[in-house]
């Protein structure tokens, strides 16, 4: 057989191996890569065993990995398993200002959004000021494998960067939400300048990046408050479209319900501020995006 009969040969098995994993576990859509069973090492057993083991141990470790997740929706009280997020684009979609949202002059500022372009069944979870450190949070997400992103304020994550440095090291991307969450429209440039950039120096400095997406607080913003994100390097402002308590949602649109790239807004509260904690609060964002067929993805493979 030709090294080019060989090679498709071998792509087809490739197929057949992703077919028949994705057949094992119907109640999930596809797999993203950071949950994907992992391959085996190269030249290990399963490789002697040729094509017919390498298909059996990917079925094998995909039916664990699915068990994995039932066994962890069960422990932290979810009434279904959450469906998985399907790949990463390999092209992440072009973000536009949402209409309605611009400022007098928004050519070349960070464009504002309330859901990211894509038809895939997907939402995205966001979790602003960083009041509330409940080691439970880390474990439970940890443990579901369902992913997040933070947006921080600096005087409530200063007295405990090392409970977000923990997040971090679980693979959530860390953003900019203002040294102190003032009202920026009734500020100044300078001022709005020095709120933004200022944050971002300080997730610099005790998280290692500075980010590229920025929430203003309150979601208010004016012209200026956009000239100075981008000054400071940010490259995108998402919003929201729906917000999670621990007891309800709350939609932006009239149709009161998800849609393909809609992202969710919660907060680090506790049971002092909230009917609730923050699993239970997690426990009403899945119930609600897996009741409705949506997987929770990743923001930043998109945006």
């Amino acid at each position: 057989m030709s090294r080019h009969r060989r090679c498709t040969a071998l792509a087809a098995l490739l197929v057949a191996a992703a077919a028949s994993a994705c057949a094992a576990e119907p109640s999930s859509t596809a797999t993203t890569d950071p949950r994907a069973p992992k391959p085996a090492a190269r030249g290990g057993p399963e490789a002697a065993a040729g094509p017919a083991g390498a298909l059996s141990a990917y079925a094998e470790r995909s039916k664990k990995a699915h068990a994995a997740r039932v066994a962890a929706a069960k422990r932290w009280g979810l009434r279904k398993t959450p469906l998985v997020a399907p790949p990463a684009p390999a092209e992440k979609p072009k973000i536009t200002t949402r209409k309605g949202f611009e400022v007098d002059d928004h050519e070349g500022l960070p464009p504002v959004f309330t859901t990211v372009p894509t038809t895939e069944k997907v939402v995205f979870l966001t979790i602003d000021d960083g009041a509330e450190k409940d080691p439970e949070l880390l474990r439970m997400m940890s443990e579901l494998d369902i992913p997040y992103s933070a947006f921080l304020s600096d005087y409530l994550v200063r007295d405990d960067y090392g409970y977000f440095e923990k997040m971090q090291d679980r693979g959530v991307s860390l953003h900019n939400h203002t040294l102190n969450h003032p009202y920026l429209p009734a500020l100044s440039y300078r001022k709005q300048k020095e709120e933004i950039c200022g944050q971002q120096k300080k997730i610099k400095k005790h998280f290692g990046k500075r980010p590229r997406l920025f929430r203003p607080p309150y979601g208010s913003y004016n012209e200026d408050t956009l000239r100075a994100a981008k000054s400071c390097g940010v490259k995108a402002v998402p919003l929201w479209a729906a917000e999670a308590f621990p007891d309800h949602m709350e939609w932006r649109e009239w149709d009161r319900t998800l849609h393909p790239g809609d992202i969710i807004l919660t907060h680090f509260r506790g049971k002092e501020q909230w009917k609730g904690s923050m699993a239970d609060m997690v426990r009403q964002v899945m119930n609600v995006a897996t009741a409705k067929g949506y997987a929770v993805a990743r923001l930043e493979d998109y945006v």
